[in-house]
């Protein structure tokens, strides 16, 4: 089976599954992690929890995610960027347009598909709990349709984009779907993956520097170049574990969730790695890798913690 599309010159001819490997699904499940973070939020204030409500915020985020993915690609592509990117196994996008196996067009279309998913689920959201959702998932839909073009012009908006998507818009988003309020725990808990997930795209930079620096990007690896970056990557991982411990003391986060410094070792690690290792991105990818390890353990343990307290 193929889906024929219709484009300049002819139809062109898309496969199903180009379009799942065009959402680029092993980074989705950072959202299944961070939708589990808001979930276990959830449970530990409420003792249960919707399944139907979070089956469907879940399908909301990752189509949140598919959406920046995919116009990513296609601007990345229109641009001329990915002639220019040196592939790693964390820039170069998902490689199908530069292979001409799917169209612009039709990744655009894609594109704002999946974002026009994430809306109508929020509209039905917004009758069902109430108009606050209106303050995670306006900022949220903002991200996502105006980062590669905009945003990543703005070296500080571009360092926190990411954090703040993943962290407070979708842990806090999944808290309200459920609850239909917010919580101190669910903020302190978002701001977890929000540390790590910038930190994980601020990393992922690295080795699209000069790249990006001729598409007229302006994130901080140019402004300030890869060895201060890296310091900036270091302070903060290490703010990431040590607002876990901070939120414990003050309450906010129930003690269990002190299983989420269990990466901390890895994380050190890391840190070493890329401070050392910045300038040689065949050495650096390694480290990258284990970056995405603890990216995704660290934030699911505190869900494990939420839902076991």
């Amino acid at each position: 089976m193929c889906i024929h599309v219709l484009v300049k010159g002819g139809f062109f001819i898309t496969h199903p599954e180009l379009f799942f490997r065009e959402t680029r699904p092993q980074y989705l499940l950072l959202t299944v992690v961070c939708v589990a973070v808001g979930a276990g939020a959830a449970f530990r204030q409420a003792g249960t929890l919707n399944f139907g409500y979070l089956l469907l915020a879940l399908l909301g985020a990752l189509a949140a995610h598919v959406a920046v993915n995919v116009l990513n690609d296609y601007f990345d592509y229109t641009s001329g960027l990915d002639r220019r990117t040196i592939p790693t196994p964390f820039s170069g996008g998902s490689g199908l347009l530069p292979a001409k196996q799917m169209s612009p067009s039709t990744a655009l279309a894609f594109g704002l598909a999946a974002l026009g998913v994430t809306i109508a689920i929020g509209v039905f959201f917004l009758f069902i709990q109430g108009w606050e959702l209106l303050l995670v998932a306006v900022p949220g839909i903002l991200l996502v349709a105006f980062y590669t073009q905009n945003i990543t012009r703005l070296p500080l908006l571009c360092l926190l984009a990411p954090g703040l998507g993943f962290g407070p818009c979708m842990v806090l988003g999944t808290y309200f779907v459920l609850q239909g309020s917010y919580d101190p725990t669910a903020l302190a808990a978002s701001l977890i993956p929000g540390f790590l997930v910038s930190n994980l795209l601020l990393l992922n930079q690295f080795p699209d520097v000069e790249a990006d620096r001729t598409a007229g990007r302006r994130h901080l690896p140019i402004l300030l170049g890869t060895e201060r970056s890296a310091l900036l990557y270091a302070w903060l991982a290490l703010g990431a574990f040590c607002w876990i411990g901070l939120s414990v003391y003050l309450g906010l986060l129930p003690s269990f969730t002190l299983i989420a410094l269990l990466p901390l070792p890895l994380a050190l690690h890391t840190i070493r790695g890329v401070r050392k290792n910045h300038r040689d991105i065949p050495a650096l990818v390694p480290f990258m890798v284990r970056n995405v390890v603890f990216t995704l353990t660290t934030p699911l343990l505190v869900a494990v913690g939420l839902f076991v307290a």
